[in-house]
């Protein structure tokens, strides 16, 4: 069992070592748009020129396929009996659900803590991710096994994604996410504030629905980045039903602007860590690119750190 976890751990490391960040997309409480949130700066990031891999953690409630138009009727393959073939509904995107494992999609997903980390750790080591710009982190609400497995379990994490609305319930369970990120001494990238109003058809004025400036309150309070505040917007929801994109078919939409940019600071704000990115060049068999930007000896790797 151990000589299982041990080789797991170094498939889990080589392929992520394939991708240049890795960021966890979390919410402390449900219903705030985190999987929209996702699926949008995805979009935002592909459209940027990047390519991306989107991994749905949610495994009771997995929502990225449908969001993407892949739902029903694909099904996780496997070229050589050994690794799973990503899901790439268009060039430069790669997704993984437990959605594609499943050939009914009304089943209801009846797993305990240790099936779902197991089931998470696999689709890290076993999925042909390839090389990526970015793996997108898709999880449910709170702070419990999947985040907790993601964060000690990826090696060398970019950092994590907040999403709330302005609502009073909300801003108190993200709380708790970004006390769970700096718990678990993981990099919080920043908070975005979803439904933070929206605009009036009739007279084009703002509506605060959920109230105002809770997340924008809340970075200032915590000390952490504000990456956004997102409007909601009439269609979108319909849109996403549809698995369309809503970045490349409503350019000029509010939402998609602010998408764009918090994907344009997002790349500006953070590093890739990967051996590709860091120049790592392996001299003998103790080498890995975990240690290298730490490493003392003289090397042509470029070391980083």
């Amino acid at each position: 069992m151990a000589d299982q976890t041990d080789n797991q751990s170094v498939r889990i490391c080589e392929r992520m070592d394939k991708i240049g960040r890795k960021i966890l997309i979390m919410s402390g409480k449900g219903g705030v748009g985190k999987t929209t949130t996702t699926v949008n700066i995805a979009n935002a990031l592909l459209a940027q020129g990047h390519t991306v891999g989107v991994l749905d953690t949610d495994i009771h409630g997995p929502n990225v396929a449908k969001m993407f138009g892949v739902e029903g009727g694909l099904l996780l393959d496997s070229k050589d009996g050994v690794s799973i073939e990503p899901v790439s509904p268009r060039e430069g995107l790669k997704i993984v659900s437990l959605s594609f494992a499943m050939e009914d999609p009304d089943q209801a997903v009846i797993f305990r803590g240790p099936m779902k980390m197991s089931v998470i750790k696999q689709f890290l080591a076993d999925v042909n991710w390839g090389p990526l710009d970015y793996l997108l982190i898709d999880s449910p609400p709170g702070t419990g096994d999947e985040q907790l497995t993601v964060a000690q379990t990826i090696p060398a994490m970019t950092g994590a994604i907040l999403v709330t609305t302005p609502q009073q319930v909300a801003i108190l369970d993200a709380r708790k996410s970004i006390d769970f990120a700096r718990q678990l001494n993981l990099n919080i990238i920043g908070l975005i504030e979803n439904m933070s109003y929206m605009v009036c058809p009739h007279c084009s004025e703002k509506l605060y629905v959920f109230g105002k400036d809770g997340g924008r309150n809340l970075c200032l309070e915590e000390s952490v980045p504000f990456l956004g505040a997102v409007p909601m917007e009439m269609n979108l929801q319909q849109t996403e039903d549809e698995g369309g994109n809503w970045i490349e078919n409503n350019p000029s939409s509010a939402s998609a602007k602010e998408f764009m940019d918090i994907a344009s600071y997002i790349h500006m704000s953070t590093k890739p860590s990967c051996s590709a990115d860091i120049g790592y060049i392996p001299q003998n068999d103790s080498c890995s690119p975990a240690s290298c930007a730490s490493c003392s000896q003289n090397c042509p790797s470029k070391k980083e750190g």
